[in-house]
């Protein structure tokens, strides 16, 4: 008997963790922030996860993806995890969720 993963409810509970990852200069969760570009799962509940940050230079680098990676590592149904930072589109505000521009006073 083989245990189906539900692949969207997965990448529910993977979207919920990001949404508890904040970057340290903005007081907004990673996912709202637009840094999340991409969450990949497949059946063998392999996690990757293609992300940015706010700038090359952005001060958790180090940091950040290694608690991302972490976190949603934690996750029961996840096997393993990687994040793939990239800068290919560059972030910009544009990216971020209304959510964030509204709790940052932008509209």
């Amino acid at each position: 008997m083989s245990t189906e993963v539900d692949t969207t409810e997965l990448g529910e509970k993977i979207v919920k963790v990001l949404k508890t990852i904040y970057d340290p200069e903005i007081p907004v969760d990673i996912y709202e922030l637009g840094l999340i570009y991409d969450v990949f799962v497949n059946e063998d509940q392999e996690v990757k996860i293609l992300m940015t940050l706010t700038t090359p230079n952005c001060p958790v680098a180090e940091t950040l993806p290694v608690e991302v990676e972490d976190k949603v590592k934690s996750i029961k149904m996840v096997a393993d995890a990687e994040v793939e930072i990239t800068f290919d589109p560059p972030w910009s505000q544009d990216l971020m969720s209304e959510e964030a521009k509204l709790e940052l006073g932008m509209l």
